[in-house]
């Protein structure tokens, strides 16, 4: 069909959706209307759609996530196009795209306003994004979505799915929905961030978590020369050092609480540092590792805070002054982020998992269970006891 006018498959009335009707109240799964197609938007089937580590405690209100309601629960998902509206230009019906979460104002163009969100998750920091959101506040976890167009991402279903032995890739549906999490250190690390170069050696800390563990597999697959692992639990470090297919890359330091502690392991390990890459928990606001890897920088190095932290923290402005020390803090990622690293996915340039290597995957790149939207409760509780070890997603 062609995509100049306003086109459909045959679609059920009704649909299946995570819903949320009071702030931090137990979802339900209920039967709704199927979203109405706008201009500037697709309707999808969806596919799949992750289920963070922390989705209970986004929905519960431990984490205080501000998100109006009522809503549809969610987060990135892939999804099939079944309706287009008008104006639709590049996507057809059939297409399957990645669905992006973080959502960008359409006449905020060079963010002076800050119209930036995360569809069902988080309003932003701005009025303009807490106005945006207030329309376009449904996620994923249901069996279709209206969506902007910016936000459904093309894949190229033959470069990832086709056999290797025909010149794919060789992925399961599956398989695609790490990046979602890699996508967030990619906003970082990539040309938007501090773009890291081959041959550099990055810390990540903490690298346990399962965006920090995402961030290592990256680094390593956008050429670092090494990549220096933080964290507290030395046997997850370890795991991670494994999973990644190139231990001899990787080395890892534990947090001890200690800076200068801390900063001497990272000095025996030898050789010139180039960036530290943060993306702590809250739990981490009074860690001494943020001044330990940032004194253990070399000249020209550079910082990239991506963390949740709610307070400041203590920086070393000398050594940051007379070490031509660059910070960078980035929230999320670009609209241009996206197609790019969907570009080196689909190019082969980053992978999900290296099939050379005996299918080696990334710590926290394996797909371990897929739930339906009635069985959110274990998929939440799942999600959350796996942490970094793989993750799980909705298959509505």
């Amino acid at each position: 069909m062609s995509s100049s006018a306003t086109t459909t498959q045959s679609l059920p009335i009704t649909h299946l959706a995570l819903r949320q009707h009071t702030y931090a109240a137990p979802p339900t799964v209920e039967r709704i209307p199927i979203p109405q197609l706008l201009p500037g938007t697709a309707v999808l089937r969806v596919h799949l759609a992750t289920i963070i580590s922390y989705t209970r405690a986004i929905y519960d209100g431990t984490r205080a996530y501000q998100y109006p309601v009522p809503l549809t629960l969610g987060s990135g998902g892939i999804g099939r196009v079944v309706a287009l509206g008008p104006d639709a230009t590049t996507l057809k019906i059939g297409y399957l795209c990645f669905l992006d979460v973080t959502m960008h104002g359409r006449d905020d163009i060079g963010g002076e306003e800050g119209a930036v969100f995360l569809s069902a998750i988080h309003h932003g920091h701005t009025d303009a994004s807490k106005k945006l959101m207030n329309e376009w506040r449904d996620g994923t976890y249901a069996e279709f979505v209206r969506w902007p167009l910016e936000n459904c991402h093309i894949l190229d279903e033959q470069k990832l799915f086709g056999r290797v032995t025909k010149g794919g890739l060789g992925y399961k549906m599956e398989d695609l929905m790490f990046i979602p999490t890699m996508l967030v250190s990619y906003g970082g690390l990539g040309p938007n961030g501090i773009d890291i170069k081959p041959g550099e050696t990055i810390v990540v800390a903490p690298a346990t978590g399962s965006f920090g563990s995402a961030a290592v597999h990256l680094c390593l697959e956008l050429g670092a020369g090494r990549v220096i692992c933080m964290g507290r639990n030395t046997g997850v470090l370890e795991k991670l050092k494994t999973a990644s297919g190139k231990p001899e890359r990787v080395s890892c330091v534990p947090l001890t609480g200690d800076w200068e502690a801390d900063f001497k392991s990272l000095e025996s390990l030898g050789g010139k540092i180039d960036v530290f890459f943060d993306i702590s928990p809250r739990a981490a606001q009074d860690s001494g590792h943020f001044k330990a890897a940032i004194m253990a920088l070399s000249y020209g190095g550079r910082v990239c805070f991506m963390g949740g932290l709610r307070g400041d923290v203590g920086l070393p402005l000398s050594k940051i002054m007379h070490s031509d020390i660059t910070i960078k803090g980035k929230w999320m990622f670009e609209p241009v982020d996206v197609k790019r690293f969907i570009g080196l996915v689909e190019m082969g340039v980053v992978r999900m998992y290296d099939e050379k290597e005996g299918g080696v995957k990334p710590w926290s790149g394996k797909c371990i269970k897929k739930f339906k939207l009635h069985a959110w409760k274990e998929g939440f509780d799942e999600a959350e006891r796996l942490g970094s070890g793989g993750f799980v997603v909705f298959e509505p």
